[in-house]
């Protein structure tokens, strides 16, 4: 079984094998009892949300991890990916946009790929 950071790195590179774009990790420990992490990440084209989902639950299913559910693949403008203490949200541009997640969340983007 995978540690949390380590399950966080292998989800981010999942998403980079893949060519997702502005992938952010939040740290949630303190703000969700449901989960420790969440990575956010966009592709260009609902096709690529899919490609990206698949690589992600793939990645993690051969290091032993389980998906425990995967939702939005039908149109692919934004899928969600629950791992346990990681969710990862993978949307097109402009649904990312309005939702917005990480001022949401409270966060503000940081470069590098992370939100503190």
């Amino acid at each position: 079984m995978l540690t949390t950071e380590e399950k966080t790195q292998a989800v981010v590179a999942a998403l980079e094998d893949i060519k997702a774009s502005d992938i952010t990790v939040i740290n949630t420990v303190k703000l969700s009892s449901m989960f420790d992490r969440m990575v956010i990440a966009s592709g260009k084209s609902n096709r690529q949300t899919r490609a990206l989902a698949d690589s992600v639950a793939v990645k993690l299913k051969e290091m032993g991890e389980e998906v425990h559910g995967r939702e939005g693949e039908e149109t692919g403008d934004w899928v969600l990916i629950d791992l346990g203490e990681v969710i990862v949200h993978i949307m097109v541009p402009a649904v990312r946009a309005y939702y917005n997640l990480e001022e949401l969340w409270g966060m503000r983007h940081l470069p590098g790929g992370t939100a503190k």
